[in-house]
């Protein structure tokens, strides 16, 4: 999983308007009225499932492509290794016990620090120190499905997305709902085929997204389950736009996990490490979804008295009165 936050680059693009009127209407005359068939609820429910095994028959055929075979027998295979490890866990991880100059470390560490960092046209994995990012306006999150995502899981995606916008919400004091067609925040759930045509897509979903970023997204490892790309616009400091991408192959704890991470992270907890625990921003997969520990990171980040384009050392002494403050009220 991976997190990559750049500013937006915007651009600009000239179009030719035709000016020519329309051609005159004759107000008088009669609108022919075609015959419509009578509808009863019969008639709906027949039409909705036509609809369903339609859309179920194109999402088969979309996924059943050699490469989207074998990553869906690759990622089936992660999810049973991990979990054999005693990984990918959906407890809360309460046995492990903070302190508030714990929690402001591991705040530091995932707030404060990018995951990868750009090398010219390449992203290196290298975490590096960078300001305190976050939104200073409501996420609109909406969710773009490749045709090989099935009608059922559709719905049970969206539902998921939906309580988990909730959720952060709750945590964080920032409004966050999950829209039909207009969005902030696109989460793309497309198999391995869809995924690597996503460039124009891509290019007209994010003005002067840069050719790397592109890459990144359609030549995305295997080891790369998910990832999120968050931008701001210009010199910003708050986020303006991100994308999120999910691989629709992947299975049932895997794929949650992917919800959780990439949409938080998207939020501003940008980094990833193993000394963070119990946290789902941890390389080694030992949490599956978010943890109480992962909303007090949120509850700092989004708290007033933190402003976005702070450094650390700006920062630390506020979040350490915030841990306290946070940590006071759990015992």
């Amino acid at each position: 999983m991976a997190c990559v936050a750049f500013a937006l680059l915007t651009a600009c693009s000239e179009q030719t308007i035709d000016l020519t009127p329309p051609p005159a209407i004759d107000a008088t005359a009669p609108v022919p009225r075609p015959e419509r068939p009578e509808v009863t609820q019969a008639s709906l429910r027949q039409a909705r499932a036509e609809k369903a095994r339609d859309a179920g028959k194109i999402a088969s055929a979309a996924a059943d492509t050699p490469a989207s075979r074998n990553m869906s027998s690759y990622l089936k295979g992660v999810e049973e290794a991990l979990i054999g490890r005693g990984l990918l866990r959906t407890d809360g991880g309460t046995e492990i016990q903070l302190t508030p100059e714990r929690l402001t470390d591991d705040f530091v560490q995932i707030a404060l620090h990018d995951e990868y960092v750009r090398d010219g046209e390449k992203l290196i994995s290298r975490s590096t120190p960078a300001p305190l990012r976050r939104w200073s306006r409501p996420v609109q999150m909406r969710i773009e499905f490749g045709d090989s995502v099935s009608p059922a899981q559709r719905a049970r995606d969206r539902s998921d997305i939906a309580a988990y916008g909730a959720r952060l919400q709750s945590a964080s004091g920032l409004p966050i709902s999950l829209g039909e067609d207009e969005g902030n925040l696109t989460i793309l759930i497309l198999s391995e085929d869809e995924r690597r045509k996503i460039g124009p897509r891509l290019s007209a979903m994010v003005p002067g997204i840069p050719d790397s970023d592109v890459r990144a997204l359609t030549d995305l490892a295997p080891q790369n389950y998910c990832t999120v790309f968050a931008y701001s616009r210009g010199n910003a400091v708050s986020y303006d736009q991100a994308v999120v991408l999910i691989r629709s192959e992947t299975p049932p704890r895997l794929r949650r996990s992917c919800i959780h991470e990439e949409i938080a992270q998207g939020l501003g907890l940008a980094n990833d490490s193993r000394m963070v625990r119990p946290s789902i921003f941890n390389d080694d997969e030992e949490f599956a979804y978010l943890t109480p520990h992962d909303e007090l990171l949120l509850k700092i980040l989004y708290d007033p008295r933190l402003r976005p384009g702070m450094n650390e050392a700006e920062a630390r002494p506020i979040i350490l009165q915030i841990a306290r403050e946070l940590l006071a009220t759990q015992t």
